[in-house]
Parts: C-alpha cells; structure tokens; sequence
C-alpha cells in the first residue's frame, strides 16, 4: 500500500484547479504536502501550495479559517492568497496557496545556536505578529522554529494554522512548544506566549528547555541563557497561564531600555539606544539575511564583509556581495582574522539556458581554501535538478581565491559555502565563510 508522502511525489507537474500547477515538491507528510507553484499573471509570481485531504465536515471550517487568515495583514505575516478544494487521482484534498518561504528557522538550529543579537531580531517581530492575531481575535498555536520563515530576506511568521481563542486542537498531536493546559483548555494568548518562550530557549540553547520533578513540573531556563533573555524566557514559561507573562509586557520589555549609567555614561548610552531605535528595521533585515538566508550552511558566525569589488567575474555580472555582519566584532575568537574574497568568477550562462529557468535555481557550493587562499576543493552541498547549472557552479567556485584567514597572525586553511542563483536575468553568489 502505498504511504501519503509517496502519493505527494506522484503529483509533481499535476494542476491543482486548473491554475496552480505542482512545480516540485517543498516537503510533506502523512497529513500535507507543499509544492512550488506559479500564480499566473500575478504577482508574487512565484508560491507555495499546501494540499491536506478533505475531512468531510470540518472541511468548511478549514476553508473558512484560511479566507478569515487571508484578510489579516501584517509585514510579519505569511500571506494566504487563495483556498479551495480539488480533486488528484481521484481523491478530494483542500488547498492554500500562500508565500513562498525559502528558508525557517528550524533548518539553522542543528547547526548552531543564534547569537543574543539574532535571537533579539528575531524576538521583536514575532512579539509583534502575536499581538496583532491576539487582537484580531486569533492565536497561532504553532509558534516554534519550524514557522519562523524567510521571504525575500524579511522575517515571516506562518498563517496556514490559525486558531480561534480557546479552539481545541483536535487530534493533533501535541509537541514540547505546546503549553502544558492545551490538552485541557485549548488553545490562547497565553499558550502563545509559551511556545514563544520554549522557542526563545530552542534558539539560544538548541535545545528546548528541560523539567523538573516537581508537582506540578517546572522550566528549567538555563543558566547560560544571557540576559534579558533569561528572564524574559522564565515568564513566558510560567505553569499557571493566569500568572504567564503577557504579549503586552514582551512588548514593552523590548522597548524599554536598560537604566543608562550617570553621568557621561548615561549621555553615551542614551545616543546609543536613539540609534539602535532609528536603525532597527535595517538590522532585522540584515539579521535575516545572516539567520536565514542560508540554509544548514552558516554553522558559527554571520556573513563575512563584502567580497573585493574590484574583482572582475567572468561572465561581467557582479557577484552580489555577501550580506554585512549584525556586529562586526560579533561571534570573532580572539587572535582570528577571518579571510575575504579576493577574486569572485559568475559562470557565463547563455540566455537560451536562462529561459529555461522558472523563478530561480539555487545550488549550494562548498570549497575548501589552502593556507594560500587558493580552492583546493569544491563540492555540491544540496540537492539540484538541473545537472547543468550544478556544473556551471563548481567549475566557478573552483576560480574562486581568498585572502586566507588567520590565527595568531598565521594563514591558516578555511572552508567557504557559496551560494549561486541563477535567474532568467542573472546570477547572483552569496559567499559565507563556516571555518575558521
């Protein structure tokens, strides 16, 4: 018999009512699938499509539930353009074409725990898009890693499982980002506010926090969350949801300043604060780009600076440079001078390839680069259908050269991943050095 996830591949290049076709397949499981898609004539062209079996009488609901998330309108917030019901190989599913999201949060976290300046770009907007559904009279009920999305280098947060307030979850199965009163009392703000809190800890720590024996259980926050995270953590991890912190009290913590020093040192830390206020927008989208514009690929620091633009790529289509660092000082050990790039080659791709491309093909490169900044080895990092465009990649990265990074004043070997998008307009890289 075959399995639901088989099924899912079986569909590639179908039609989901007769205008979203099925591109390729984003992941799934044994209760939905995600497909690339294309919305014709519109704009953003290029989407996602979620498919989960028609259920009979709740289907309406479900329906219902996406048109009303539809209608919400946040920065923060994943767009749904369009609902309905269709029918594949003979079997009616319900469908939900929404943003496409390249990247989530839950693909970083193998890899390495954020830094406190990360964790605070990613905590303010979600704090945000929480207190913006509560007051439009829904609760998420699915804040974790996994919903914490990229679009366009702008932090999304999902909108294809909202709730009503107090709604009960059904038959889903509960996670270790489900408050502990969701089996019993359904879903709310407050339970909101502790996923968010286990997430807060997930992204610091990589791990969701442990209990202990007591009764009832408790969170343990550890002690190695740096502050203001590890208070902000222990209310929203509270047991009891009446003495749970709120969103409005996130939010006011995050706008509300340290106590500045006296004297000089208070002058100095109040100029300090007014130009992380005036400059923050760009910082979340910078933070993004460095948190999750790359996939488990960026394992222990942000992008390095931009590469040299006096280098001269083949093709004469500048290499995009990689994005700056949230703090140029940030996540350095000490006594190492990270490397940069010295010569940067864009493969020279026909324009007969080029229109062959729909919306962008991605392929991953990771090269390791000897004491003298020269590629000593180059290989694919990620899956790529088009064997074609995966050549024109290595034998680009294999020109690349560097200035070697250092420790301790010697040269020493470093491993870069470059990330190559080819559109139908151009090619873009995104080089990050990993080691050291």
């Amino acid at each position: 018999m075959s399995t639901a996830t088989q099924v899912w591949e079986n569909w590639q290049r179908q039609t989901v009512d007769g205008k979203f076709p099925l591109l390729h397949g984003l992941g799934g499981s044994e209760q939905s699938a995600v497909f690339l898609t294309e919305r014709s004539g519109r704009e953003p062209l290029q989407a996602a499509i979620k498919l989960i079996p028609a259920a009979g009488r709740d289907d309406d609901a479900q329906l219902a539930s996406w048109a009303a998330a539809a209608k919400l309108d946040h920065p923060h917030l994943l767009r749904l353009f369009e609902s309905g019901r269709c029918e594949l190989d003979g079997a009616r599913y319900l469908y939900v074409v929404m943003e496409y999201a390249e990247e989530d949060l839950s693909q970083i976290l193998p890899q390495r725990p954020l830094s406190p300046a990360e964790a605070s770009a990613l905590l303010q907007p979600t704090v945000e898009v929480l207190g913006y559904l509560h007051q439009a009279g829904f609760v998420h009920g699915r804040i974790k890693p996994s919903n914490i999305l990229a679009v366009d280098n702008q932090l999304k947060i999902s909108a294809d499982g909202l709730f009503k307030k107090g709604e009960r979850v059904g038959t889903r199965p509960l996670t270790v980002y489900d408050a502990p009163e969701v089996s019993t009392a359904g879903l709310s703000p407050e339970a909101d506010v502790w996923s968010l809190g286990v997430t807060l800890v997930a992204t610091l720590t990589q791990y969701a926090p442990d209990f202990t024996n007591s009764n009832p259980p408790q969170a343990i926050v550890p002690e190695t969350v740096p502050q203001p995270f590890r208070e902000i953590a222990r209310r929203c991890l509270i047991v009891d949801p009446r003495q749970r912190g709120t969103v409005a009290e996130l939010q006011m913590r995050l706008r509300t300043p340290a106590p500045p020093a006296p004297g000089k040192v208070e002058m100095q830390a109040e100029k300090e604060h007014s130009r992380r206020r005036m400059v923050l927008p760009a910082v979340i989208v910078i933070v993004l780009l460095a948190v999750l514009g790359v996939r488990a690929f960026l394992t222990r620091r942000p992008p390095v600076p931009p590469a040299d633009r006096t280098a001269q790529p083949a093709s004469g289509v500048a290499a995009k440079p990689s994005p700056p660092p949230f703090l140029e000082t940030q996540n350095q050990t000490k006594g190492t001078v990270h490397g940069k790039v010295s010569r940067q080659v864009v493969p020279n791709v026909p324009q007969s390839a080029r229109n062959t491309i729909t919306g962008k093909v991605k392929v991953n490169v990771q090269v390791s680069v000897d004491p003298s900044g020269k590629v000593s080895e180059a290989k694919l990092v990620s899956h790529v259908e088009s064997k074609y465009f995966a050549r024109l990649a290595l034998e680009s990265a294999r020109q690349w050269s560097f200035t070697p990074a250092q420790v301790d004043g010697q040269a020493v070997a470093s491993e870069w991943t470059l990330r190559f998008q080819f559109g139908r307009v151009g090619t873009q890289v995104f080089p990050t050095e990993v080691r050291p």
